[in-house]
């Protein structure tokens, strides 16, 4: 009775053990799918040209280059900076985020920052940046008209839509450029199986 009653026990301590180890798997596994960030590939090609659609695919473009370019970056590549006076690796990706913020508030896009910038890791800066990227190319797609993204004041444009394309817009494309150039530099190349021309990633 003895070798019995330890026999039952000590199954019970094995079937405990792996319920608690499949109910981690689980709740590990969930956390990851609710935190998949947008542009791993650029989304589906909208079926008519519009200058909405060509709005919102530039910053298609832009998330899915800038997804890339900071994916599985090292505390190596972030402190990487090229000689001479400019930015590190981190403070690009930080200008990078406030570049996403502005075209937040120029787009009236109304998508709140999770947290204050001074308080973000490298991977909350990343993931809020892909956000507000995303965030922003469905206000534009969903717009009713393009002339609407014109800054005014009193009835006047202060700062036109085509500023917003060959300002920020242009600028993000430029320094995530630089991230995919600086990691490089430091050891760490983007990945090879992306396309930048289609969008994807082959398996």
């Amino acid at each position: 009775k003895i070798k019995l009653f330890l026999k039952l026990a000590l199954q019970r301590k094995y079937m405990k053990l792996l319920l608690s180890t499949l109910s981690l798997f689980f709740m590990l596994f969930n956390t990851s799918a609710q935190e998949k960030l947008p542009f791993y590939e650029i989304p589906a090609t909208a079926e008519t040209y519009t200058p909405q659609n060509v709005l919102g695919r530039m910053i298609d473009g832009l998330g899915f280059r800038y997804y890339w370019s900071t994916e599985g970056l090292r505390p190596e590549d972030l402190a990487y900076q090229p000689k001479g006076a400019g930015r590190n690796c981190q403070e690009t990706i930080t200008h990078l985020y406030d570049l996403s913020t502005v075209l937040i508030r120029l787009t009236t896009t109304n998508f709140p920052q999770k947290m204050e910038k001074a308080t973000m890791s490298f991977s909350a800066m990343r993931a809020q940046t892909l956000l507000n990227l995303q965030a922003v190319s469905n206000r534009m797609k969903a717009s009713e008209n393009v002339s609407e993204f014109d800054t005014k004041k009193d009835g006047k444009i202060t700062i036109p839509l085509y500023n917003l394309i060959n300002g920020p817009i242009a600028d993000a494309i430029w320094h995530t450029g630089q991230v995919a150039s600086f990691r490089r530099s430091s050891g760490n190349p983007i990945n090879s199986k992306i396309n930048q021309f289609s969008g994807t990633v082959s398996e």
